[in-house]
């Protein structure tokens, strides 16, 4: 065993410094790869150094490299080593977490980990929730656990209102949940991107005189596209006033709550019934970290409680977390978020959020400088959407020419930003959310991204 995980973390080490001069993607063997992998199960086993030389020097390169500091496609994974070697604790010991008690030490690190997030989102003491696979899972569980709570047996009124920008993983939450697809309402965006709640409020009257039931209602905490926070204060007065359930979809920006100057920012999003953050975005940690923080964990309870005869019998005062979700056999998730803040301390991460803000700002200002230069909407956390404009050429010209630049860009493979369409519109997207992405990346980005648009000029 020893043996086994020296070699492991040696070849993990020397990967990990490589980071710097990796690519920021290189997918282009995609299919070879996938084919080499294609063989019947091994009835021997291989030696380990063939099999490590299999994975470093052919499975892993072949992947958008979300561990690299150039990579600003998408909202990064961070990959912090020590959620990494939590990750390797927890599976080593293999504790199952899913009843409090088989295992109530292992159990109470998650739900102390929970309690730190909610109070560190500013929601009230006895606030709680559960840690999921991402925000995908959770706004599923907040979606039931609406449901539940609102409407009962009867679905075929309910009615669910998201913003036009909102992730896609909403309507899918709300098709899984048994809500009907004509009972979804997309509430257009004012010039800033912003759910317009003016527009939310006259939805929602005009569906209770078609007598249909309003019962849920989103904001989103950092949309994916643009990176804009909704009127969350304002929703929240709509939903309580409406009696609807008021959840907030924080995935990508949630956990910027944490940096005190960014408060005002996210203000409204502390009254949520439920909100979902990501832990592997905004912490930095492996991918499958999610969390749903729920105001009245109750609700959870009320959505997802059963048992059977075979499982132990629950503790006061302890959490069953197979009772607050869809599983019940799952992985100790909550070791990689307990163990990071015990060895970081939360103020690494507020520091590192800071950083990731500050470098995003600058981003901005400097290609605001550039001539013709189109941003979808303000900066509010450390993603923005920008584009290039061209006298007197059509959209689907500018569209096309938008889209060479980002293959210009990324053609560098030093760096890697994503794109997005809106209002019919190409744009691309810059997202500052990776714990090893500092100032020297981003300068070369936009050194990068200057001689891309220079060129296409």
């Amino acid at each position: 065993m020893a043996s086994l995980i020296e070699e492991v973390s040696r070849r993990t080490i020397d990967y990990l410094a490589s980071l710097p001069s990796q690519p920021a993607q290189s997918t282009e063997r995609g299919k070879e790869v996938a084919a080499l992998l294609a063989e019947p199960p091994p009835e021997q086993g291989s030696s380990l150094d063939s099999i490590l030389d299999l994975l470093f020097d052919t499975i892993i390169p072949c992947a958008f490299n979300t561990t690299a500091p150039g990579y600003f496609a998408y909202v990064p994974g961070g990959g912090l080593h020590s959620a990494a070697v939590a990750n390797y604790l927890a599976s080593a010991v293999n504790r199952f977490t899913g009843v409090w008690a088989a295992a109530p030490g292992a159990a109470e690190v998650e739900a102390q980990s929970l309690r730190w997030l909610a109070e560190l989102m500013g929601f009230p003491e006895g606030a709680l929730g559960v840690l999921t696979t991402g925000g995908s899972l959770s706004n599923l569980l907040a979606t039931v656990a609406a449901r539940e709570k609102l409407l009962g047996d009867d679905l075929s009124k309910g009615t669910m209102y998201f913003s036009r920008e909102a992730h896609f993983s909403l309507t899918k939450a709300a098709r899984v949940a048994g809500i009907r697809a004509q009972n979804f309402r997309m509430i257009a965006l004012d010039d800033d991107h912003r759910m317009r709640v003016d527009l939310l409020e006259e939805e929602i009257r005009r569906d209770r005189q078609r007598g249909l039931s309003p019962f849920f209602v989103c904001g989103s905490a950092g949309t994916v596209d643009t990176g804009v926070v909704d009127p969350l204060d304002a929703i929240a007065k709509v939903a309580s006033r409406e009696g609807l359930w008021f959840h907030v979809d924080g995935a990508y920006g949630g956990l910027f709550r944490m940096v005190p100057e960014l408060e005002p920012t996210l203000a409204g999003m502390e009254k949520a019934d439920s909100l979902a953050v990501d832990p592997h975005k905004g912490l930095f940690l492996a991918y499958g970290t999610g969390a749903l923080l729920v105001r009245n964990v109750e609700d959870l309870h009320s959505a997802f409680s059963d048992s059977a005869s075979y499982l132990p019998a629950g503790e006061e005062g302890g959490t069953d977390f197979f009772s607050l979700s869809t599983e019940l056999s799952r992985d100790w998730r909550g070791l990689r978020v307990w163990l990071p803040f015990k060895l970081h301390g939360v103020d690494a991460f507020r520091q590192a959020l800071r950083e990731k803000r500050q470098l995003a700002v600058d981003a901005r200002k400097t290609l605001e400088a550039e001539p013709d230069v189109e941003f979808a909407a303000p900066l509010d956390l450390s993603l923005f959407a920008f584009r290039q404009r061209w006298q007197g050429k059509s959209i689907d010209e500018e569209n096309r020419l938008n889209r060479a630049l980002l293959e210009r860009i990324n053609r560098s493979r030093r760096i890697m930003l994503g794109g997005t369409e809106l209002d019919e519109k190409f744009f691309l997207r810059l997202c500052v959310l990776h714990l090893r992405t500092h100032r020297d990346r981003v300068d070369e980005a936009l050194e990068i991204i200057r001689e891309s648009l220079e060129a296409g000029r």
